[in-house]
């Protein structure tokens, strides 16, 4: 694919549309999403009206039938929103609940549940991560017994982004305990279920979106809620793993260019000993290691997008970028706020709120542990 990958006036037209919405709707309130815990759910509907809700999905359920470069585009504009909360929120929405119904979904679960959430008009949230089942998707115990043309689910689920704020849940649950990988499957649910409920948590950072664990009390569902194949879950859990993580790459690179500006900004403002702080040398080296990282970073991203967008297998090269954009974003938030002092210390500074956020890209949507297993097993150790 040539370099022009994110550079038509198509790409760039789309790109102006999504930085005015950040601008205009995100930046401004960024603080006032924090203070609330979540979102405003009317922003869903604004950028399912502007069409950034379902980028590459097909234009039958309300999609754009774009390829991955678009959703490259929105997600590295969402990366200068200056609230990770906010970003997580919405790439749950688009990259982690849907990909598998729109793929594997019934028509009929598609018109019920997709075109809505394309719309912005429901919110979804993935349900997979359990209190004894993280990065070990393949130990989760909510189970999901058949009684009849309804499914009986009952368990928990825990550290699940939009628990308060979605209108339904992917959720991945035992079907078959004796069937192995065999004997998960993904089945919707309705947030309005009786039987259901949840809890919110109290985290340390991605204030700007609502986390919270699930608890499922013979929550019945119809049968046909099921994703795909019974019994096929597992396999296409791990399929929409690769859009969340590609995602998160995107995400994390952005922002930490975000906050590189931003601290560099304070850094050509603030006086030291009778001079800007950056013109010191050490500043100046900091910032030249640090863009070298985010460069590097950003072209590892792109080098994923395109092989996604010419339909190679990217899983390799996606986990290496996991790994390595999760770590970038954590050294250069630290060194951010190592520069920038006290003030660095402060929540109201873009290198505080970006310590606690960026350190979440090591452990969400797979730990670092989890890629360099997987990548270790790819290299025959």
């Amino acid at each position: 694919m040539s370099d022009t990958l994110y550079n038509t006036p198509e790409h760039e037209l789309f790109r102006a549309t999504v930085r005015k919405f950040v601008d205009d709707e995100l930046r401004p309130r960024a603080r006032e999403f924090d203070a609330q815990g979540r979102f405003d759910k009317a922003l869903y509907k604004t950028m399912g009206d502007l069409g950034m809700l379902g980028l590459r999905y097909d234009e039958q359920w309300g999609g754009a039938g774009l390829d991955w470069s678009y959703s490259a585009v929105l997600f590295e504009e969402l990366g200068r929103a200056d609230n990770a909360g906010v970003t997580m929120g919405i790439s749950v929405h688009t990259d982690m609940a849907t990909p598998s119904l729109h793929q594997f979904g019934s028509d009929e679960l598609r018109q019920q549940y997709l075109v809505p959430s394309i719309a912005g008009e429901m919110v979804s949230a993935i349900a997979v991560t359990e209190p004894d089942a993280g990065s070990d998707v393949a130990g989760i115990k909510t189970r999901a017994v058949r009684d009849g043309d309804e499914w009986v689910i009952n368990g928990s689920k825990i550290y699940i982004t939009n628990a308060a704020t979605a209108d339904w849940l992917c959720l991945l649950t035992v079907t078959d305990p004796d069937a192995g990988y065999g004997g998960y499957s993904q089945i919707i649910v309705p947030t309005d279920s009786p039987g259901f409920r949840y809890e919110l948590l109290d985290k340390i950072g991605n204030l700007g979106s609502d986390t919270g664990q699930l608890f499922f009390d013979d929550v019945r569902v119809p049968v046909a809620n099921t994703i795909g194949d019974i019994g096929r879950g597992f396999q296409q859990q791990m399929m929409q793993f690769q859009d969340e993580r590609l995602v998160a790459c995107v995400s994390s690179v952005a922002s930490s260019q975000d906050v590189w500006e931003a601290t560099r900004k304070w850094a050509e403002e603030r006086i030291l000993f009778g001079k800007p702080l950056s013109k010191m040398q050490n500043t100046q080296f900091k910032f030249v290691e640090m863009l070298t990282e985010i460069t590097a970073a950003r072209e590892l991203t792109r080098a994923c997008v395109r092989k996604v967008v010419e339909g190679e297998d990217a899983t390799e090269i996606i986990s290496m970028a996991k790994l390595f954009c999760a770590r970038v974003s954590r050294r250069v938030s630290d060194e951010c706020i190592q520069l920038s002092g006290g003030y660095g210390y402060m929540k109201e500074s873009p290198a505080g709120r970006s310590f606690v956020d960026s350190r979440l890209g090591s452990i969400g949507g797979g730990s670092d542990e989890t890629m360099m297993h997987y990548l270790a097993k790819q290299l025959g150790f």
